[in-house]
C-alpha cells in the first residue's frame, strides 16, 4: 500500500502547527524556571492560582478547574492537593451536591500569585522578544502579536 504525499494544504498546516508548539515548549520552559526558581511553585500550580484569584468567589469546581488549567481530574486533585500542603488552596464540599468539590484560593495563595504575576509577565515577554529573531519561530511570534492587534 502506498501513501500519497499530505496536501499543500495539510502541511501548511502541520508545518504552522509544529513552530506553535515549538514555541509553546519553549516559552513554557522558561516560564516553569523562572517561576520555580524565584517564587517555589510550578506552571501549572500557577496557573491554577490564577484562575482561583480571578474568581468571582475565590473558588472553583475541581472540574472546572481542571479544564481551564487543561489537565484530568486527577492530576487536578494532586496539584490542589501540592497547593493545600503549601497553604495555597483548600478543598471544600459544595454545601448542595457533597460530591461536588472546590478548590478555594487563600489569602497566602493570593499573596503567592500576585508575587509570581510579574515575573510571569517578565519572563514571557522576554521568552517571545527572544523568539522573534529567530528565523523559524520569529513568523510565528510576529503572527500571534498581530492577530490580538
Amino acid at each position: 500500500m502506498t501513501t500519497s504525499p499530505p496536501s499543500p494544504a495539510l502541511a501548511s498546516d502541520q508545518a504552522v502547527w509544529a513552530r506553535v508548539l515549538a514555541l509553546h515548549a519553549h516559552v513554557e520552559r522558561e516560564l516553569a524556571q523562572a517561576l520555580q526558581r524565584r517564587h517555589g511553585i510550578g506552571l501549572s500550580e500557577y496557573r491554577s492560582l490564577e484562575h482561583l484569584a480571578a474568581s468571582e468567589t475565590n473558588e472553583l469546581r475541581m472540574q472546572v478547574l481542571a479544564d481551564q488549567v487543561g489537565l484530568g481530574q486527577s492530576s487536578v486533585t494532586r496539584l490542589v492537593g501540592r497547593l493545600e500542603a503549601a497553604g495555597f488552596a483548600f478543598k471544600d464540599l459544595c454545601p448542595s451536591d457533597k460530591r461536588g468539590v472546590y478548590a478555594v484560593i487563600t489569602d497566602e495563595g493570593r499573596k503567592r500569585y500576585r508575587d509570581a504575576r510579574a515575573t510571569y509577565a517578565e519572563v514571557l515577554s522576554a521568552a517571545l522578544n527572544q523568539f522573534t529573531a529567530d528565523p523559524q519561530l520569529g513568523p510565528t511570534v510576529q503572527a500571534l502579536r498581530a492577530a490580538l492587534r
